[in-house]
């Protein structure tokens, strides 16, 4: 028998909406911060998954400049109807605090690599917004809705409304249909219908420890909803002996024999109780029993070692583990921050075989920060540049960095010094108060080519570099990888770490690093 085994996506790849179309199926996942905006994984028989599309690629389509740590892409929903695919979104310009700013979007296409449409704007009441076809042709909008006042619950319910195609827009009066259960926090909803029956899926308990799926149903689309009995349908409260913690936010699939899985968030802790591999995607196999959808483990937590279907294995090739900058384009697992780096600020054609980036802001701002990465997915790994850079001031940084967001990260970096004409610095941000692990920055003068790598291991970081590539020395001391974490952050985070290549010229005049090669290797 072929076992599925979890996460089936690793690093930072929260709040599953999955899909199947024909005998493909797709996981979107959330972003937040990250450029371009949403991950859609593709696999064809739910063990082997390849990030196919990020749908939201141009400014048009998502704007996140200046947005929030942990703000930006919350929640997707990818459904698909009469050959085209939908997509809603939220992009959260605001969240901590009383108040959220969550404005929710539409946009369509007739293939799952787009090009995507521009956006509909449907509205800003809440988040987790999810759109649901019935089988009348009939189109329904749901989402959390956010009530600020105070002695209100916050998380007021969730709310129905029609979606109407030919105007493009939501139409006639919302409806509140659930207000969750005694888990409370209800958010993430998404509606099924089978049999007859209405199925309400949400979110509950928050994204933490006590996370969960509850489960309701009513034979009409407005409710009212029963709670299934012996709900939560998973969750891992309570467990902490469990490899996957905080399962919740999920969505429910079904296969062509008519079998269900349920796709949903987890974490795995370091021993310290931190993530930083961020929320992955689990999948769970479902049965159905007297009308509700039950683990077919007959418990309600996840399992790391699951039966996979019985379809054809569909194995990916895997992406290279060193990329030399040859193509004119970087690969799909790259990312910027909040906003696309034009061809003038990030390419590979000035200078054919390096990645030029053009130096912005200070790595903090959340604004003009020309710093591309991509995940880190696994609990050891290694990652290796080589980087050319003539600094001509303090003020001009590049190099490689570990980094969870602008106020959490680790950065091995060259620059300009009164003792030095080029140094090696290491700079440290936990929870915005940045300091340096250099006192004084090491001598680099008449270094032409300067390799960096970072080495994490759980919860043991080590940045290293070398003249060569051969001759490595260590930089500064060991460092705690766990502070690049969702529970390290205050009030809390959602994303993952990143391993990231930098450029900064806070003078305003824009110095080019070059970058030779990128090597990323998974070391368990």
């Amino acid at each position: 028998m072929n076992m599925i085994t979890n996460p089936v996506l690793t690093g930072f790849c929260p709040d599953p909406s999955i899909l199947r179309v024909g005998d493909d199926f797709y996981i979107a996942t959330s972003t937040f911060e990250w450029f371009p905006g949403v991950q859609i994984s593709h696999s064809r028989d739910l063990v082997n998954w390849r990030t196919i599309s990020r749908p939201l690629n141009r400014v048009s389509q998502l704007d996140m400049a200046g947005d929030p740590n942990s703000g930006g892409i919350w929640a997707p929903c990818l459904t698909w109807h009469d050959g085209l695919f939908y997509l809603i979104y939220t992009d959260v310009k605001r969240w901590t605090g009383i108040f959220k700013d969550a404005h929710n979007y539409l946009v369509t296409a007739p293939d799952i690599t787009g090009p995507w449409s521009e956006p509909i704007v449907m509205n800003g009441v809440g988040f987790d917004a999810s759109l649901f076809h019935d089988d009348d042709g009939r189109k329904w909008y749901t989402q959390m809705i956010w009530d600020h006042r105070p002695g209100k619950n916050q998380f007021g319910g969730i709310m129905l409304q029609e979606y109407s195609p030919s105007q493009k827009k939501l139409t006639g009066e919302p409806v509140k249909i659930f207000s969750g259960t005694a888990l409370g926090l209800v958010e993430g909803p998404h509606l099924y219908k089978k049999d007859g029956w209405y199925y309400l899926l949400t979110a509950e308990g928050g994204t933490f420890t006590t996370h969960a799926c509850t489960m309701a149903r009513s034979k009409k689309l407005e409710g009212p909803y029963e709670v299934m009995p012996g709900n939560p349908l998973i969750t891992s409260s309570n467990d902490p002996s469990l490899t996957l913690q905080s399962a919740g936010h999920g969505s429910l699939v079904e296969l062509k024999d008519g079998s269900w899985y349920l796709a949903h968030l987890c974490r795995r802790p370091l021993p310290n109780g931190r993530s930083i591999l961020g929320r992955e995607t689990a999948l769970q196999p479902v049965v159905w029993k007297d009308g509700w959808p039950r683990l077919a483990s007959g418990k309600n937590t996840p399992d790391v070692t699951v039966p996979a279907p019985n379809l054809p294995a569909h194995p990916w090739p895997a992406i290279p583990a060193r990329n030399d900058f040859d193509s004119p384009e970087l690969g799909i697992e790259w990312q910027t921050l909040r906003t696309p780096l034009a061809a003038d600020l990030m390419n590979t054609t000035e200078r054919p075989g390096f990645l030029r980036i053009r130096g912005q802001e200070c790595i903090s701002s959340n604004f003009r920060q020309s710093l591309v990465g991509r995940r880190q997915t696994s609990f050891k790994v290694r990652a290796t540049t080589c980087l050319e850079f003539e600094p001509k001031s303090f003020q001009n940084m590049a190099g490689l960095a570990a980094f969870y967001s602008t106020d959490n990260f680790i950065y091995l970096f060259v620059t300009h010094a009164e003792h030095a004409e080029k140094c090696l610095g290491l700079m440290c941000s936990e929870r915005g108060n940045i300091y340096f692990p250099i006192e004084k920055e090491f001598p680099l003068n008449g270094w032409k080519k300067i390799y960096l790598k970072c080495e994490i291991d759980g919860m043991r970081l080590n940045f290293y570099y070398s003249p060569d590539g051969t001759k490595w020395s260590k930089a500064g001391t060991e460092l705690d990888a766990s502070i690049l974490s969702d529970e390290h952050v205050p009030p809390c985070g959602f994303t993952g770490n990143f391993l990231a290549l930098a450029c900064q010229d806070m003078s305003g005049g824009k110095i080019h690093a070059d970058y030779d090669f990128f090597e990323y290797e998974i070391l368990d």
